[in-house]
This record gives C-alpha cells, sequence and structure tokens, in this order.
C-alpha cells in the first residue's frame, strides 16, 4: 500500500454541498441586487474562500459592491447552511458505506469551510468518529491552494504518504504543493468507486 493515509476535501469531495452552498448565497445576495447563476458559481466561487468570493461577486455590480457591506451577511449564510446542511446530510450513502472499509489507513478532513460548517453535517450523517483529526479554514492562517492545510493534517496525523482526494484546481494544487498525490474528482457520487478501484490497483 502506497498510501498511509487520506485526506478527504469536504465540499464536493465528500458531501455533495456546493448546491446548498450556492442556495444560500443566493437567498443571501438577490434582495441585495447580485446576480449569481450556477454556471458563475461554479466557474469562480468553488474551491476558494468566502471571502474571497464575494470579492468577485461585488464587482458585478457598477458601481461595484462594497465587500464589506456583504461580509456582515456571512454568519447569516452560514446559519442558513448549518440548518439546510444539518436538515439533510448532503453525504452520499455510498461514501459513508466506503468510510467504513478504509481499515489500516488514517483519514482526515481539510476544508476550507468553517468548523461548524464541517463538523455537524458529518455527525449527523453519523461519519465524523471515521476521522483522525479535521482541519479546517478555522486553523490556518494559510488557506488553498497554499498547502498549509495539508501539511498541518499530515502533521497531526504522524504520516508521510498520504493522498488527497479533490475537486477543485485550487485544491488540487494545494496538495501538489504540499508534495502529496491527488486525486481529482468530478463529483462526490464517483467517490467511493474511484478510492476504492485506487486502492485495489496500487495493492495489486
Amino acid at each position: 500500500m502506497p498510501f498511509d493515509s487520506i485526506l478527504f476535501d469536504f465540499d464536493g469531495v465528500l458531501a455533495d454541498s456546493e448546491g446548498v452552498h450556492f442556495e444560500c448565497w443566493t437567498t443571501i445576495l438577490t434582495p441585495l441586487g447580485i446576480p449569481l447563476t450556477w454556471e458563475a458559481y461554479c466557474a469562480n466561487c468553488i474551491g476558494i474562500t468566502d471571502r474571497a468570493m464575494l470579492e468577485v461577486l461585488a464587482k458585478q455590480k457598477n458601481p461595484p459592491h462594497d465587500v464589506e457591506d456583504l461580509w456582515q451577511y456571512y454568519p447569516k449564510k452560514k446559519a442558513l447552511f448549518r440548518e439546510k446542511a444539518y436538515a439533510n446530510p448532503p453525504i452520499p450513502q455510498s461514501t459513508r458505506d466506503m468510510l467504513r472499509q478504509l481499515d489500516g489507513l488514517k483519514l482526515a478532513v481539510v476544508s476550507s469551510s468553517g468548523r461548524a460548517e464541517v463538523e455537524p453535517v458529518l455527525e449527523r450523517a453519523g461519519v465524523l468518529d471515521c476521522f483522525s483529526t479535521i482541519v479546517t479554514g478555522d486553523d490556518v492562517s494559510n488557506r488553498k491552494p497554499h498547502p498549509e492545510p495539508y501539511l498541518l493534517a499530515a502533521s497531526r496525523l504522524g504520516v508521510t504518504r498520504p493522498l488527497v482526494v479533490e475537486d477543485s484546481e485550487p485544491g488540487a494544487a494545494a496538495g501538489h504543493a504540499a508534495g502529496f498525490e491527488v486525486l481529482k474528482l468530478e463529483n462526490p457520487y464517483e467517490l467511493a468507486e474511484t478510492l476504492l478501484r485506487l486502492i485495489r490497483t496500487r495493492s495489486a
């Protein structure tokens, strides 16, 4: 086995949560006159911090919207996300089952989202106990694409050969910058099959 651990991104890897984030942001931004389409969200808002996302969206208005004014709505967005995601955890059943099969590998979650948006969803889905550590945007000075989040997770686990599982370019860049192998997914519903196939191949 070439891997001693697996470091999972959260949004778009473990959780099919980007649609929930999009719904929450449109609820907040539409009354402010800031349009947000799904295409624009996918192209510009995935894999970056919420602050950076708001900086992009603020420029869509002419004159540009004040970013600090938008930022005051962030707690409301986080609360709305927690409510929706906790009521219906967006973690596929195939992923929940797969996590129980990864015996002998240390597992971690490495996300740019805040801890309050990650841990309650994992707990509600019944998989929080699968992970030895969780690194969120609250734990680091530099978020993805900087390698710090993945280096911190590896340090906490005491591992040297982790596999990083990501869905975004900034996340994949963070994994590569940390010196780790990266498995990049198109959507969270392919996680279980793709990851288990890779592990079987490497173990043969």
